[in-house]
Order: structure tokens, then C-alpha cells, then sequence
């Protein structure tokens, strides 16, 4: 599996589950860190994994 923040094979190291607003917490999907002033926001989605089963 690829890396979601970093170019490479994904190495377990779980930086990407943690908040970008306070890096001490875990993500909750609270989306505070998409918000912006603005008349509209957007996120790209450039590919959707689903999990082996």
C-alpha cells in the first residue's frame, strides 16, 4: 500500500491518523482542518481503497 503523506510503501507509522491542527490528537474527521473562509470549499478525492476481505 502507498504511502498517503509521503512517496514511498507505507511503513505502518501512523503519522497519517493524527491531526494536522494539533498533531497530539488523533483524527476524528471533524474536518476543521478543511474549513476556510470562502463561497465555497472542494476536496479531490484521487482514489477511494477498499479493504481486502
Amino acid at each position: 500500500m502507498k504511502c498517503v503523506l509521503y512517496d514511498r510503501e507505507c511503513i505502518i507509522c501512523g503519522e497519517c491518523e493524527f491531526c494536522d491542527i494539533n498533531p497530539n490528537k488523533v483524527c476524528d474527521n471533524c474536518g476543521k482542518c478543511i474549513e476556510v473562509d470562502g463561497d465555497y470549499k472542494i476536496i479531490t478525492i484521487d482514489e477511494v481503497e477498499f479493504p481486502d476481505s
